[in-house]
């Protein structure tokens, strides 16, 4: 893999793609078995955060720790991109200090903007328009549930947010058929949509028990995301009918699994019986960010 950066998958190949997921599950098992990795020893993470983050801070800061380096968090407070610095000085100076900066922002521009500036590599850990890490994270749960990717449909209920934007990158290319069910007018990012449909099969559509039939993955995420909260009572109105539940799980294949990229607002979105259900992966899939981002650390920073 030849990358100076994960920014988006736009320019990652099923090969750059399958090479991520193999280191992943290499590091997994010998984790699993108790050898040390020291891969990252004496090196540095500088840890980027606009929102707050549960999954994506652990997962780096332990991921780091575990491969033999360290990671820096840098909070809201602590940095203010763009505001009390630009952000091609924020990233010079920490190119000097750390040897790899991650970032969870809003505008997408903002870790564009990074990468550009950065003399070390530069990951995006969330942005407003793509969520790559979590993709990874997913597909390595998919792979392990599933045995292959190839062939496997994926049925993505609610908004075409940024998770969705970077399955409809990713799932193509490795084979995936995508399903997007939405109310009108919360579509996936027309260019990203674009691109996806000549790659693969990609179908939009207003009806989530049109989407899950035939599918052996349901997703969905939050009706409103961080920085949406004036829009969260419109969007439950529009979204109500856009919900994983039991009656919708038993219109998909019969050993579908369930997928979230949490945190989950019950009964809104999904219920908590199907989240915490027997079909649900929502937690090995939270586990699997962890595995999944050491090997972009890995092979990023080697």
């Amino acid at each position: 893999m030849h990358h100076k950066d994960l920014i988006s998958f736009e320019h990652y190949s099923a090969e750059d793609l399958w090479e991520l997921l193999e280191t992943a599950l290499q590091l997994k098992r010998e984790y699993r078995a108790g050898i040390a990795h020291t891969m990252l020893a004496g090196k540095t993470l500088a840890m980027i955060f606009q929102k707050p983050s549960l999954r994506t801070r652990v997962s780096f800061e332990v991921g780091m720790t575990q491969l033999g380096g360290h990671a820096i968090y840098l909070g809201p407070e602590d940095i203010k991109l763009g505001q009390r610095e630009t952000t091609e000085d924020i990233a010079k100076v920490l190119s000097r200090y750390c040897d790899a900066i991650m970032a969870r922002v809003f505008g997408h521009e903002i870790v564009e903007e990074l990468a550009r500036y950065a003399d070390v590599p530069v990951i995006n850990g969330l942005s407003d328009l793509l969520h790559p890490c979590q993709i990874l994270g997913d597909l390595l749960t998919i792979y392990e549930k599933k045995r292959r990717i190839e062939g496997l449909k994926l049925a993505w209920i609610g908004d075409g947010n940024n998770v969705c934007n970077s399955w409809l990158e990713a799932g193509p290319k490795l084979g995936m058929e995508i399903a997007v069910a939405c109310p009108a007018g919360y579509e996936p990012n027309a260019k990203i949509l674009e691109q996806a449909r000549r790659l693969g099969t990609v179908e939009i559509v207003h009806d989530p028990k049109i989407a899950v039939k035939g599918a052996d993955i349901l997703y969905t995420d939050v009706w409103t995301s961080m920085g949406q909260e004036h829009e969260a009572e419109e969007r439950r109105k529009r979204f109500k009918d856009f919900q994983i539940n039991q009656e919708l799980l038993k219109l998909a294949k019969p050993n579908a699994i369930v997928m979230h990229c949490l945190p989950a607002h019950y009964n809104e979105e999904i219920t908590h019986d199907v989240a915490h259900g027997p079909q649900s992966a929502i937690f090995d899939e939270a586990e699997n960010r962890l595995h999944a981002q050491k090997a972009v650390l890995a092979l990023l920073m080697r």
